[in-house]
């Protein structure tokens, strides 16, 4: 079974672009099911996936599938509900992702670092904010049915 650990903070500045390796990715993701478990449908670029993750905030287990890229779409056209997350995910160097989310989530700013053990040491930039992995409301399935970005 896979295992995704996972710390998520808010991000406190643009400084983090310096450490961008290469261009963001535009993803479009919409949840065909937000309780447990999560069943995600993410565009990724010309990559689509499905997504099924158990329940939990830093560790949860993760299944991914690659899906034809018109299913996808299908799919997030009929059968998830809005409004479908959109963000633009960059890659940065000491494997941070930052995600700048547009749409109903316009303004949101979230960094992750994905780790091999939930008590692994990793680099802090001095962009990085308030940690919210604990914080059931920045879960990207709460995110998707929330009317806007959570208030501090």
């Amino acid at each position: 079974m896979a295992t995704e650990i996972e710390r998520k903070f808010l991000v406190t500045s643009d400084a983090w672009q310096e450490e961008a390796i290469g261009p963001g990715l535009r993803l479009r993701q919409g949840y065909l099911h937000a309780g447990s478990p999560v069943i995600r449908i993410r565009q990724a670029g010309d990559a689509a996936f499905l997504t099924i993750k158990g329940p939990g905030l830093l560790a949860r287990a993760e299944f991914e599938y690659p899906i034809p890229p018109e299913d996808a779409a299908a799919m997030l056209a009929t059968l998830c509900p809005p409004p479908i997350i959109e963000k633009t995910r960059t890659r940065l160097r000491d494997g941070w992702e930052v995600d700048v989310f547009a749409g109903h989530l316009a303004g949101l700013v979230l960094a992750e670092i994905e780790l091999a053990d939930a008590d692994q040491p990793f680099p802090r930039p001095a962009w990085l904010g308030r940690e919210v992995t604990g914080d059931p409301r920045y879960q990207n399935n709460a995110l998707a049915r929330a009317a806007g970005p959570p208030t501090p």
